[in-house]
């Protein structure tokens, strides 16, 4: 009986502090990210990979942090492939990511990367 009750009650626990931490994924940011900056979203190129924004000035890579430095590197890329100023949109929670920030942002002024800063 013990067990019933705790397999029952135990799911509910969770389901009522879902509300409070909702996590979106990286495509909620790109969208609204794009729709701002009036971009048109996931660009295919000829290769078939796809700028996650791309703009009138820029070639936008999105990513979470702790993907930095992958970011860079498509961020260069699509600049390349678009003739375009490379970006990236750096999702970060401003207490915990900002190590992140000070990595890409030492070389995006050496490689003329414009950063945009998304809060989570």
């Amino acid at each position: 009986m013990i067990k019933l009750l705790l397999i029952l009650i135990f799911p509910l626990l969770f389901l009522g502090c879902s509300h409070t931490t909702k996590k979106y994924n990286e495509r909620h940011y790109q969208t609204i990210l794009c729709d701002e900056l009036d971009g048109k979203m996931e660009y295919v190129l000829k290769d078939n990979t796809r700028v996650d924004c791309l703009t009138n000035e820029y070639a936008i890579e999105v990513d979470f942090a702790k993907k930095w430095a992958e970011s860079i590197g498509q961020s260069l890329y699509y600049a390349y492939m678009t003739e375009k100023k490379p970006a990236v949109a750096l999702i970060m929670d401003e207490n915990k990511d900002e190590r992140y920030f000070k990595r890409l942002n030492a070389l995006a002024e050496k490689y003329q990367i414009k950063i945009f800063v998304i809060e989570k």
